[in-house]
């Protein structure tokens, strides 16, 4: 069981221009009291080609946590568009926001970043050397990915059965208050849909004289190429999507609001969250 579950993060800029500040009002709940800050971190992915133009953008330490709802701003300046090659300086990229305790992440948010011209001019005949000045940035809010790690916090009775944990090794087993819980939900929905109808086409397949292995065989190669690429931790690689998965995220980009995703509070948690309102966590 985690200490420290994120409950909700709102991206208050967005959209904005490219050289704007990105600005988060992150909210989590603190169930123990905590011996050292929490590391929040924000990573802008330069390239989907290779790791080597990831920029840490910010971090900062918060702390002493109170035990309650906490909620404090992030800010976080702007990449550096000398370490962006220059043909994926506008299309769709990603932003990670992590934390980490005592030098161990324990979750990480993922968003696509849409980054194109203010102008339609400029769009459909864009200049030859970027004008940083007229690109828009839009961070997909509405759809974050979501990855947990069990770590060991304070005590041993909290370490993972093996510790540490070789991660990104992730608990995808999330609350229903904690964010991201809601997308994680409507994808198990979809999957399992999908499994029913694999499943309804094998029982046809073979009443129609077809051979059971050989169907089964091609209905389990159709479900697997229609899965989104998992990871290693069994989180979604949002890094390794096609150019025409990432066209739809550009689309969805352009027509997305910027409100962040608010985040239901459960009832028993009211009474903290009430005088969790006169705390502030401390950053330094």
């Amino acid at each position: 069981m985690s200490v420290v579950s994120l409950l909700g993060v709102n991206v208050v800029n967005n959209p904005s221009k490219f050289t704007d500040k990105y600005v988060f009002e992150i909210t989590f709940e603190c169930l123990e009291p905590l011996q050292k800050d929490l590391e929040w971190k924000l990573t802008y992915v330069g390239s989907a080609q290779s790791d080597n133009y990831d920029q840490e953008l910010d971090s900062l330490l918060v702390g002493p946590i109170p035990v309650g709802i906490n909620k404090f701003v992030f800010e976080a300046d702007p990449p550096d568009t000398k370490r962006i090659p220059i043909d994926e300086l506008l299309g769709v990229t990603v932003i990670l926001l992590t934390c980490a305790y005592d030098g161990r992440e324990f979750v990480r948010v993922g968003y696509y970043v849409n980054n194109e011209y203010e102008s339609d001019e400029l769009r459909d005949d864009p200049p030859a050397k970027p004008d940083v000045d007229k690109i828009r940035r839009n961070v997909l809010a509405q759809k974050p990915r979501v990855t947990r790690f069990a770590i060991k916090w304070d005590s041993e009775a909290s370490a993972p059965a093996e510790f540490p944990p070789e991660q990104p090794e992730a608990d995808l087993v999330a609350d229903e208050e904690e964010y991201g819980a809601e997308e994680l939900a409507e994808e198990e929905e979809v999957e399992g849909a999908e499994n029913d109808g694999e499943a309804s086409g094998d029982k046809d397949a073979q009443m129609e004289g077809v051979e059971g292995a050989d169907g089964a065989e091609g209905a389990e190669g159709e479900h697997v190429a229609d899965d989104d690429e998992l990871s290693v931790d069994g989180s979604v690689d949002i890094e390794g999507e096609s150019e025409d998965e990432l066209e739809e995220y550009e689309a969805e980009g352009e027509a997305a609001e910027g409100d962040g995703m608010e985040v239901d509070q459960p009832e028993s948690a009211a009474p903290q969250q009430q005088q969790a309102q006169h705390s502030e966590a401390m950053v330094h």
